[in-house]
C-alpha cells in the first residue's frame, strides 16, 4: 500500500494562539491517541487517561471563561479541534462534545456562586461529565420526559430513568433535566448531580454497532436528593436551557462528522494510489477519481457549513438554522463518505484489517445523536415556512 500522509487542512484561524492551540492538539493525537485507537475500540476500552491528560492541558473546557479555568476561545475554534480529535478517534472527540454540553448549562445559567463552587473542577479539574436529556419513552420528544423532581424542604427528590446516555455510569456528574412542574416544556428543570449520589446507578452499557470504546447506558435516579443550590437557572427554565444547549452541541457533532469522514477519504487516497491493478494505481481510473472528488468537496463543504454556523455563535448572533444544517449536511456527508471509503479499498474496506469499516459504523450515529436528521430537518423547514398546523 502507499506511504503517502494525509493532506494537511488549510485552516484559517482568528489568532496565533488558535494555530499553535490546533498544532499542540495534533502533536498530542500522533502521541497519545491514533496509534491506540484501533485496538481500543475494537476492545471496548473507554481512555480515561486521554480526557484526563484533555484536562490538564485545557482542551476540555476551551468555549468557557478563563475566569473558571476555561479557554476563552471562539467556537470557531474549538469546532476545529473536536474535527481533529474526531479524526484521530470519535470516542474522544464526541467525548469532549458531549462533556462540553454537560459543561453549557451552568456556565451559562449558573449563578456566580454555583460557577465558582463547580466550573473549576469541570472545566480543567479532571472531571468528566455526561448530558442526560433522553429517556427510554422520550428521544426526538424531548419535552415529555418523566424523570421526577420533587421539593423535599431544601432540596429535591429525584425519581426516574434516563436513556442513551453518553459516559452514563462513569461520569463525575450529570446535567439532568427534570420534571419539576405540569406537563409540556414549561415544566422541566435542570440540575447538576453528582456521580456518586445515593441512589443513582447505571445499567450494563448498551452493546452498539459502533463507537465501543464510548460507554452509553441507561441511569436510574431511585430517590436521589440534590439540594437547591444544584438546580441550575429558574423552575421551568430547563427546556430552554436545553434547547441552547443542544444547538452548540450540533455543532460539535457536525465538526466530529467532518473529522470521520476526512479520516475515510485519507485511508481511501492513500489506498487507491498505493493499490495495483491493471498495471497501474487504482487512483488512475477515472471512475474511482471521480468518487474522491465528490468525497472531498463533500467535506470541505461540510467544514464550511459547521465554521459558518460558530462564526454566527461567536458574533452573538441567532444560529438555530444554521446549526441544524450543519449537523444534517456534515453527518450525511460522514456516511456517504465512509461507505464510499469502503467501496474504494473493495474487499480489503470490509475487514477490521483497515479502519474504514469501524469509520462506516461511528458515522452512523452520528445521523442520530443530539436530535436525529429528520428532526433537523423540522428545525430548519420550521425556520423557513413556520411551525406545523394541527
Amino acid at each position: 500500500m502507499s506511504d503517502r500522509a494525509p493532506q494537511p487542512v488549510e485552516r484559517q484561524l482568528p489568532t496565533e494562539e488558535s494555530r499553535d492551540l490546533l498544532a499542540l492538539v495534533r502533536d498530542m493525537i500522533q502521541r497519545e491517541i491514533a496509534p491506540r485507537a484501533a485496538a481500543e475500540e475494537e476492545a471496548g476500552h473507554f481512555p480515561r487517561e486521554i480526557f484526563t491528560l484533555l484536562s490538564e492541558s485545557g482542551l476540555l473546557g476551551l468555549v468557557y471563561e478563563a475566569e473558571y479555568g476555561g479557554g476563552d476561545q471562539p467556537y470557531e475554534v474549538y469546532l476545529q479541534v473536536l474535527e481533529e480529535l474526531a479524526a484521530a478517534r470519535l470516542t474522544v472527540g464526541l467525548g469532549v462534545s458531549v462533556h462540553s454540553l454537560a459543561c453549557h448549562a451552568l456556565a451559562g445559567y449558573g449563578t456566580k456562586e454555583q460557577k465558582a463552587a463547580h466550573l473549576p473542577a469541570m472545566l480543567g479539574g479532571g472531571l468528566l461529565g455526561a448530558y442526560c436529556l433522553s429517556e427510554p419513552a422520550s428521544g426526538s420528544d424531548a419535552a415529555s420526559l418523566r424523570t421526577k423532581a420533587v421539593r423535599d424542604g431544601d432540596g429535591w427528590v429525584i425519581t426516574g430513568t434516563k436513556a442513551w446516555i453518553t459516559h452514563g455510569g462513569i461520569a463525575d456528574f450529570y446535567t439532568v433535566l427534570a420534571r419539576t412542574g405540569g406537563e409540556g416544556a414549561r415544566g422541566i428543570s435542570a440540575f447538576l448531580v453528582p456521580g456518586d449520589a445515593e441512589g443513582l446507578s447505571a445499567a450494563a452499557p448498551e452493546k452498539k454497532m459502533g463507537m465501543k470504546g464510548s460507554p452509553t447506558a441507561q441511569l436510574n435516579f431511585d430517590g436521589v436528593r440534590v439540594p437547591d443550590s444544584r438546580r441550575i437557572g429558574e423552575e421551568g427554565q430547563g427546556f430552554a436551557i436545553a434547547l441552547s444547549a443542544l444547538d452548540s452541541g450540533r455543532l460539535g457533532i457536525a465538526a466530529c462528522a467532518v473529522g470521520v469522514a476526512r479520516a475515510a477519504l485519507d485511508e481511501a487516497v492513500s489506498y487507491a494510489t498505493g493499490r495495483q491493478q491493471f498495471g497501474r494505481p487504482i487512483a488512475d481510473f477515472q471512475g474511482l477519481r471521480f468518487m474522491l472528488a465528490d468525497m472531498a468537496t463533500q467535506i470541505e463543504a461540510g467544514r464550511s457549513l459547521y465554521l459558518a454556523a460558530a462564526r454566527l455563535r461567536d458574533a452573538g448572533r441567532p444560529f438555530s438554522r444554521e446549526a441544524a444544517m450543519a449537523k444534517l449536511f456534515c453527518t450525511d456527508t460522514a456516511m456517504r463518505v465512509t461507505t464510499d471509503a469502503v467501496q474504494v479499498l473493495g474487499g480489503y474496506g470490509y475487514t477490521l484489517d483497515f479502519p474504514v469499516e469501524r469509520l462506516m459504523r461511528e458515522a452512523k450515529v452520528l445521523q442520530i445523536v443530539e436530535g436525529t436528521n429528520q428532526i433537523q430537518r423540522m428545525v430548519i423547514a420550521r425556520h423557513l415556512v413556520g411551525p406545523e398546523t394541527r
